[in-house]
């Protein structure tokens, strides 16, 4: 999947697919059974950068061209994918999954307040607003309308959920400056990546031989969500409304519990119908300047 020019409202539905994409994982991991974590992603990711490499082949496109890219690309790149689930697993190993889960669902707000760092671009209260919306709707299913007690001695975790959000949100907004790098280069990210996660599940996780059913679970991640959905995520960076996006990136949360309702896997209730309302008023006025038009009924600039 090539980097290709896009216009700014169709680069942005693109990575919209993502969000959708990453609705999948909740459901998707619980038919992964015990297979541990980093393997997981060992997998998952090695089946993704497969089917790249497959396409590669398939389509006889210049796989160097793909792959040589600078350092600074392939740091930023691996250190957002393997960072974000090296701090991630950390951070839930370290600290109770309903704060760690919060505390790195603040990526979305710093993908906005990031993006202020753009050449060009200027921050509008309305933009922090719909992600500061979208962030309380989270809160909402996160801790299903309870309380959130931040201990000291859970401190490491914390700093490691932070750390997962700081990582997805500056590899997020860093992308928009590597806008020249083919966006099949991330099949590349994913390879170092899945070989990043082996070494860490040999390391700290015992083995697990997949059932037919996991081993099927794992290749829909692969394709999907841990697959395709970084792919059109790095359109969307790169050609889209980075805060729009962001605003609507507080919608994974919301529709990945509907998901792990139709399937039979919780209930609904009236907290989640209240997080609904937050992180779609969030989500539409994040996006403002998709649908706002000025005195002369031009849609605004994007960003």
């Amino acid at each position: 999947m090539a980097t290709a020019p896009f216009s700014t409202a169709r680069a942005t539905a693109i990575g919209t697919v993502a969000i959708l994409l990453w609705a999948s994982l909740a459901l998707l991991a619980t038919y992964t059974g015990n297979i541990p974590p980093f393997e997981t992603v060992a997998l998952s990711f090695a089946v993704a950068s497969l089917l790249t490499l497959g396409k590669w082949v398939v389509r006889r496109e210049d796989i160097g061209r793909h792959l040589r890219q600078p350092a600074a690309v392939w740091l930023t790149g691996v250190g957002g994918l393997f960072g974000y689930h090296f701090f991630y697993f950390l951070a839930l190993k370290r600290a109770p999954p309903v704060e760690a889960n919060l505390i790195n669902y603040l990526w979305p707000l710093l993908i906005v307040l990031f993006s202020a760092l753009l050449p060009g671009e200027r921050l509008r209260g309305w933009h922090v607003g719909g992600a500061i919306l979208g962030l309380c709707g989270t809160l909402l299913i996160v801790t299903d309308g309870g309380q959130v007690a931040l201990r000291p001695e859970y401190a490491v975790g914390y700093a490691s959920a932070f750390a997962c959000a700081v990582t997805w949100g500056a590899y997020s907004v860093l992308s928009r400056r590597f806008g020249a790098v083919p966006t099949d280069t991330v099949g590349g990210f994913c390879g170092v990546t899945a070989v990043l996660a082996a070494l860490c599940h040999g390391a700290f996780e015992q083995p697990v031989w997949p059932s037919p059913g996991e081993w099927l679970a794992l290749v829909l991640m692969g394709a999907g969500p841990t697959g395709l959905a970084f792919f059109v995520w790095d359109v969307g960076m790169k050609r889209g409304n980075i805060r729009a996006l962001a605003g609507l990136s507080y919608s994974t949360p919301l529709l990945s519990t509907v998901l792990l309702i139709v399937a039979g896997r919780t209930r609904p209730s009236v907290t989640l119908a209240l997080a609904c309302l937050f992180i779609i008023s969030g989500a539409v006025l994040a996006s403002r300047d998709l649908w706002a038009r000025d005195a002369r009924g031009a849609t605004n600039p994007a960003l």
